[in-house]
């Protein structure tokens, strides 16, 4: 979680995106087109990082939750079966009172005298060891699993903490986005981009793969000209991490959805093994792309944007996964 901590602090000592909107005291001239697409990559690309982290912790929360509902059910057998244990010894030595078993003197009256009271003693002794090592082996066993959901416990909560942290920084930053993005409808006339009219175009020209694969690459066809929604994983609109999960996730396979955990999920190769439906990572790890073959993938580029096909170069590459 340290870099979570690291991007917070930079967010608070930066004051991200706030800073590129900021009015400077020499400026005179209105901010031609290209500045303000300038600022609002800047701030987009902040955007993601703080969305990926977002993605990330959600992603870890749900598995710690799935993970303590399974203790929770390992738990309750146990203490039942711990419970009728205890009962079971009780009963074995109230039967045992009741029956004469452990009046000595009774017992010395009966045929074999103190002889067979030793061994009926010795046998109810040996019972009643055993029944307390189940016991013990069951109160052993739900103190690990009650020391385990604790711990779980403490990072749900801590890592709940975190996600609130991180909702803060990304509303930060959702409202420097809108002061760009009127900047950009007073140059541009539009907030954000309209779908292209090749969008319908590229989506009928779906290449014809087969297998997991072919299904992963229609997925994603079928999304171009979808918007960019932070933490969305479809299906009206996609995060990157969150469009690439959704179309191998069609396909029957399950990334977790965030940029870093996918590649650490997927098998890694080279570039000379690149085939449709792959995986394309950029540097930092804080963005992945859908490779659809021919130099080309599909991607949910940033806010403000929408789903598109575009060369698999358009930023440096950190490397290529296939999915597993």
């Amino acid at each position: 979680m340290s870099s979570l901590r690291n991007l917070l602090r930079t967010i608070a000592l930066v004051g991200t995106s706030a800073a590129l909107i900021a009015p400077t005291a020499v400026a005179h001239a209105e901010p031609s087109p290209a500045d303000l697409t300038r600022r609002i990559e800047t701030s987009s690309a902040e955007l993601e990082r703080v969305v990926e982290s977002y993605n990330k912790l959600t992603e870890e929360i749900t598995t710690n939750k799935t993970a303590a509902a399974r203790l929770q059910a390992r738990i309750g057998p146990l203490e039942q079966q711990a419970e009728q244990s205890r009962a079971d010894v009780a009963a074995l030595a109230n039967t045992a009172y009741k029956s004469g078993e452990l009046r000595t003197a009774d017992a010395l009256l009966r045929p074999g005298g103190s002889t067979a009271l030793l061994d009926r003693l010795g046998a109810i002794d040996q019972l009643t060891r055993q029944r307390q090592e189940r016991i013990s082996g069951f109160t052993a066993s739900q103190k690990r699993l009650l020391d385990e959901k604790r711990r779980l416990d403490a990072t749900l909560t801590r890592q709940a903490a975190q996600a609130r942290q991180l909702a803060t920084a990304k509303k930060q930053i959702e409202r420097d986005l809108a002061k760009l993005y009127e900047l950009r409808r007073q140059a541009y006339g539009a907030p954000t981009e309209r779908p292209a009219p090749a969008a319908a175009t590229e989506a009928g020209n779906v290449p014809a793969i087969a297998g997991a694969a072919g299904t992963a690459v229609r997925y994603a066809y079928g999304a171009l000209g979808k918007p960019y929604v932070w933490a969305a994983d479809g299906p009206n609109g996609y995060d990157c991490s969150g469009l690439t999960s959704a179309a191998w996730r069609a396909a029957g396979k399950s990334l977790p959805h965030n940029t870093r955990m996918q590649w650490g999920a997927v098998a890694h190769i080279g570039r000379g093994d690149l085939r449709p439906g792959d995986l394309i990572f950029y540097s930092g790890l804080g963005h992945v792309a859908l490779y659809v073959g021919d130099n080309q993938v599909i991607d949910a580029p940033s806010a403000g944007r929408n789903v598109l096909k575009r060369g698999m170069n358009m930023m440096p590459i950190q490397g290529y996964g296939r999915v597993r």
